[in-house]
């Protein structure tokens, strides 16, 4: 169980405290309810652009990074489709140049046309190193075009294109930050070796004065059923043959989310399951592969990548991956399988509590989707999933007509 506690300030910045005396140290996490599903469709890119912007210094703070060396602290940030984080952890005798630091940037950017440039040509680069010269880099940027055909999600968090962040104007950068990065439009998580009412004072000295920004109501276009099976084949200077099929499932929020997500450990979570020991070890037709949830706010995909063994066919590889999951639809999982995967869940889920860091960022992460509480009732709800849910999970996620596939192909 974790314990906190929360407040909000009169501008709207959610505030939770969870109190760790176990550690020295103390966690900020400041999640921003802003990521790539709220950008303009011809101006792509700008939450992740603003994920290095943040980092360029702020009106009285020309360099975030070496006051916070100076006392000890560490950062770190990531965008996503749904959202975009800040974290930051210090010894806790330092907490309050956390605060400084963090509402400083809230405030108001530097905004220089330097800054603007740096970071615009260090996330070019990153579209270049990471997505288009980097084997298997681009799948993302044809998946998603090809499983979304009107939701946001059809374009990754990098962009749709290079000329998205090449043409990025300083209005619209100074726009983009002033409709998102404001305290009612973001949650702030302190954990650690901190007391309740030292958080409450230093929220207001540093965030209480910083202005109220506009009400973000997304009107999000919702993506239609898709009624026919897609595919895509490309030619790729890569080592193997890959194949990646996705298939529409429920979002994070939904009930059923955690018997689909558990479907994934059956097919995926480590050496004993389905996926390695039948199409690994025993019919030896891949060298790697994977099922995941993408955990998506709004309906998101159920995953299964892999790459094949030397000499396999597309072909094969894709009916031996049809026939598992066919099985799923019409066989009940076993007792012992279905123990395995939630023992193994609730072990990571524990695991994962020991870290403030980690704490910190789940405890933002569900504040934002269904309450802060729902941090103490994941476990319980992956335990109460029953094999009849998984099945008709199964029967539901696993048709043909829901899968868009990519056959990814070695240049021979």
């Amino acid at each position: 169980m974790i314990k906190f506690e929360k407040f909000e300030l009169a501008n709207g910045l959610k505030v939770i405290v969870h109190q760790d005396k176990s550690t020295p140290l103390a966690c900020i996490n400041i999640l921003y309810d802003v990521g790539s599903r709220d950008e303009n469709p011809e101006q792509t890119g700008f939450a992740h652009l603003f994920e290095h912007l943040m980092f360029g210094g702020s009106v009285n703070i020309a360099n975030y990074d070496e006051p916070l060396q100076r006392v000890g602290g560490e950062n770190n940030a990531f965008t996503t489709n749904d959202i975009t984080n800040y974290h930051l952890t210090l010894p806790s005798e330092n907490l309050e140049t956390g605060f400084w630091l963090e509402s400083d940037r809230m405030l108001s950017l530097a905004f220089s046309e330097k800054s603007l440039e740096v970071q615009r040509s260090v996330v070019i680069e990153e579209f270049k190193q990471r997505y288009l010269n980097q084997p298997y880099g681009d799948v993302w940027l044809l998946m998603r075009p090809m499983a979304y055909k009107v939701h946001p999600y059809l374009w990754d968090t990098i962009g749709k294109e290079i000329s998205h962040i090449e043409n990025a104007k300083m209005g619209d950068v100074k726009n983009f930050f002033k409709k998102f990065y404001s305290p009612n439009n973001a949650i702030m998580v302190v954990a650690g070796n901190v007391e309740l009412e030292e958080i409450k004072q230093l929220s207001e000295k540093w965030f209480g004065s910083i202005p109220k920004g506009p009400d973000n109501k997304r009107n999000l276009p919702a993506e239609p059923m898709q009624t026919e099976a897609r595919s895509l084949t490309v030619e790729r200077d890569v080592p193997a043959d890959a194949i990646y099929k996705v298939y529409h499932m429920c979002s994070r929020r939904d009930k059923e989310y955690y018997a689909v997500d558990l479907i994934s450990d059956v097919l995926s979570q480590g050496n004993s399951s389905r996926l390695h020991n039948i199409l690994i070890k025993e019919k030896k037709l891949f060298s790697d592969i994977h099922a995941y949830v993408s955990g998506d706010f709004d309906k998101g995909l159920f995953v299964i990548s892999g790459k094949l063994s030397a000499g396999v066919t597309m072909q094969q590889a894709d009916d031996a991956i049809n026939e598992l999951l066919q099985k799923l639809k019409s066989e009940l999982v076993t007792a012992d399988e279905l123990t395995k995967v939630k023992n193994k869940m609730e072990a990571s889920h524990l695991f994962g509590e020991v870290d403030v860091l980690n704490k910190a960022t789940n405890l933002a992460v569900s504040e934002l989707l269904l309450g802060a509480d729902m941090i103490n009732h994941e476990v319980e709800k992956y335990l109460s999933v029953t094999a009849e849910q998984i099945k008709a999970q199964a029967e539901i996620v696993f048709r043909n007509e829901n899968c868009s596939t990519l056959y990814y192909k070695a240049k021979k």
